[in-house]
């Protein structure tokens, strides 16, 4: 039964005018209450051009499979009774021909509208160029924010577990429901390293894949054309070209895939940490921009990390890179396209500037951190930081009065978090992953009785950041002789289990990342007590507090 015009108009006033009269004048006023309902509507806004944005893109789609089927009615109806009687595969080679035929009859009465295909027309005639070849995915849809996080075999070390688990780590539960992470696995001519990288995800973060908030996908080898005979541009070698090439494609592939999952959509790196709470800070700086006409909102200032964008934005940027793929590199076409789009060339380029800046808004303190040390780029070193990354915490460092001691470690040491400070109490010790056998070592000068140690792991705002199978041990000043060589089988040694050279095994990190205990008396004055990594750890370590005390005199 069809419903009638005042009938519907009658339904449209109970559900939308009722509820408005009765937030305006049943309930009291309150400050409180108007910021909360502006933020709501600020979010249905944002909601509602999204989802215009998805009816014009199905209204496309549906425009496009009625011409389709009217191809496949005037070819079925012109078929002899033989045909209709053949095999699918002939009719649709027959549809085809067609198909064919008429595109040449009618070549020169049409004016086409460039498209992708015409910046990369080897792509025509294959539909699974634009799909991806491989995926892990419980098709999430819906979500406020969805990240994109590219990512590449490296020469050396990989970043994007530890990455991964930092995004994860740093969203409630209520976010986690809300997000999308999308990892994109830059290797198309490597399916088998694909493969591993998707079994590794799902090994470790297996919850996050299994309720949907981790995807993994690579594109197919045929969506890219033929990488080595690319123009060389820029005055740049044939391997920097071909690598900037391939990103600017890939963040294409990545931005049209996910332009229809969420609302929002960041572009992030596989080497980054994230400040906890950053989806929360993100989603609020968005609503309360003044207007909705942004563009971009940055939550780092380097290259392409944390750059947020409307999805329904997105086919433009995506565009652009892919119209460009060849000529700069992914951040520089970025500027380009906000200076082509806004600006005048009878404006000053501080005037760009500033038109610039109204719809690209930066916030500040950065909330996420570029952490890698080796580029994608073979044989290039990236040591650029965010200045703006969000300072410590001072209540993130436990400090004591430790004796003196000379100290060491095998580990490497990220940025100016050394380990002297973090024993003087000033700030944490952050190191690289751990390997088996690498240590952290605190050489007492002079030798001193230690009466009980705490070591403390990981912190509030990196909580993944731990020892694990890593024990304490100490070397008894009465296990080396003059010559500073080792004695095996000292008095004492049978208090403890032993380690290697001369050490004794005193304690070990637990599940949430301490160590702590009390060291016999027995045992005597100590000149070296260390930590020592038992296997090769999955994340970077953080001491966040260190403690040997020793007894009041």
């Amino acid at each position: 039964m069809r419903a009638r015009p005042k009938n519907v108009l009658l339904l449209i006033f109970v559900v939308v005018a009722l509820p408005v009269f009765w937030m305006s004048f049943v309930i009291k006023p309150d400050a409180t209450n108007e910021v909360l309902v502006e933020h709501r509507l600020a979010e249905m806004r944002e909601r509602l051009e999204f989802a215009q944005n998805l009816n014009k893109i199905r209204e496309h789609d549906l425009k496009v499979l009625q011409s389709q089927f009217k191809f496949m009615v005037n070819s079925q109806a012109n078929l002899d009774n033989h045909s209709r009687a053949s095999s699918n595969e002939s009719i649709l080679r027959e549809m085809q021909q067609a198909l064919q035929n008429y595109s040449r009859q009618t070549d020169h009465q049409r004016i086409y509208i460039p498209s992708i295909f015409s910046y990369l027309p080897h792509l025509l005639g294959n539909d699974g160029s634009v799909q991806p070849a491989f995926k892990i995915s419980q098709n999430r849809i819906g979500v406020t924010m969805v990240y994109g996080v590219p990512t590449v075999k490296r020469a050396r070390e990989s970043y994007l577990i530890r990455t991964l688990e930092h995004l994860v780590n740093g969203l409630d539960e209520q976010e986690k429901e809300d997000s999308l992470i999308v990892i994109f696995v830059g290797e198309p001519f490597d399916l088998e390293y694909v493969k591993e990288v998707g079994k590794e995800i799902e090994a470790r973060l297996p919850e996050s894949v299994k309720n949907g908030l981790i995807e993994v996908i690579a594109p197919p080898a045929s969506f890219y054309p033929d990488l080595n005979q690319l123009q060389l541009t820029l005055g740049d070698p044939p391997e920097r070209v071909k690598w900037r090439t391939k990103q600017n494609l890939d963040f294409a592939f990545l931005m049209l895939y996910a332009k229809n999952r969420g609302l929002y959509y960041t572009q992030l790196e596989d080497d980054v940490i994230a400040k906890p709470g950053y989806m929360a800070t993100m989603k609020n700086f968005a609503i309360n921009q003044k207007n909705n006409n942004w563009i971009v909102l940055e939550f780092s200032q380097l290259g392409f990390i944390g750059k947020m964008f409307k999805s329904q934005d997105l086919p433009l940027f995506a565009e652009f890179f892919v119209m460009f793929h060849n000529d700069k590199p992914v951040d520089w076409l970025l500027d380009n396209l906000l200076t082509v789009k806004y600006c005048s060339p009878e404006k000053s380029p501080a005037h760009c500037r500033k038109v610039v800046a109204e719809v690209r808004r930066r916030y500040k303190p950065s909330l996420f951190q570029h952490v890698g040390i080796h580029s994608s780029l073979k044989g290039k070193t990236q040591k650029l930081k965010d200045k703006d990354f969000a300072k410590q915490d001072a209540s993130l460092i436990r400090s004591h009065k430790n004796p003196p001691a000379e100290l060491r470690t095998s580990l490497t040491v990220y940025q100016k978090y050394m380990l002297e400070k973090a024993y003087m109490g000033e700030t944490i010790f952050w190191g690289l992953t751990p390997e088996a056998d690498d240590t952290v070592e605190f050489h007492m000068k002079p030798p001193v009785f230690i009466q009980s140690f705490l070591f403390r792991s990981g912190n509030r705002e990196h909580p993944g950041d731990k020892f694990f199978n890593t024990t304490v041990e100490i070397l008894p000043a009465s296990h080396i002789n003059d010559n500073g060589a080792i004695i095996e089988n000292q008095p004492g040694s049978k208090m403890y289990p032993e380690g290697d050279k001369g050490f004794l095994i005193v304690g070990q990190f637990n599940k949430d990342g301490l160590a702590q205990g009390q060291i016999k008396p027995e045992v005597g004055e100590i000149a070296v007590i260390r930590l020592h990594s038992q296997t090769k750890g999955g994340n970077w370590v953080i001491l966040s507090e260190i403690m040997l005390q020793t007894p009041k005199r």
